[in-house]
């Protein structure tokens, strides 16, 4: 199985929005489990007491509890995924395109959504 690092934008996009191929992203590139970063988690909290994201982070976490988390290092949630990247590698999903680059720069590869559809950058 393969993991998927969620950062805030993506999982929000993720749990508000209708997706067009959830149901075929495994078998396009095997098996993928969706993972949230313990510093996406800290972010959302903080984004749920803001009047302006405030009901799509609420949302974003009641949809979080049935994804796998895990423990990352950093203040910032864009921190603790350049940094997991730089020592592990491995996909991240994001829509931040100056997250991508980095990302790309580094070796790894990126997940992100077109017209409602997840897709694998390269």
């Amino acid at each position: 199985m393969v993991e998927v690092i969620c950062d805030t934008s993506f999982l929000i996009h993720l749990s508000t929005r209708r997706i067009k191929n959830i149901d075929s992203v495994n078998t396009e590139i095997g098996q993928i489990q969706f993972v949230v970063p313990s510093a996406v988690l800290n972010e959302l909290r903080k984004l749920s007491k803001t009047q302006k994201k405030k009901q799509d982070a609420i949302t974003t976490l009641e949809f979080a509890r049935n994804l796998k988390t895990t423990q990352m290092s950093g203040k910032f949630a864009d921190q603790a995924i350049i940094e997991h990247v730089r020592k592990r590698g491995g996909i991240i999903a994001t829509i931040d395109n100056e997250l991508k680059n980095k990302i790309k720069k580094l070796g790894g590869s990126v997940m992100s959504f077109s017209n409602d559809k997840i897709v694998l950058e390269s």
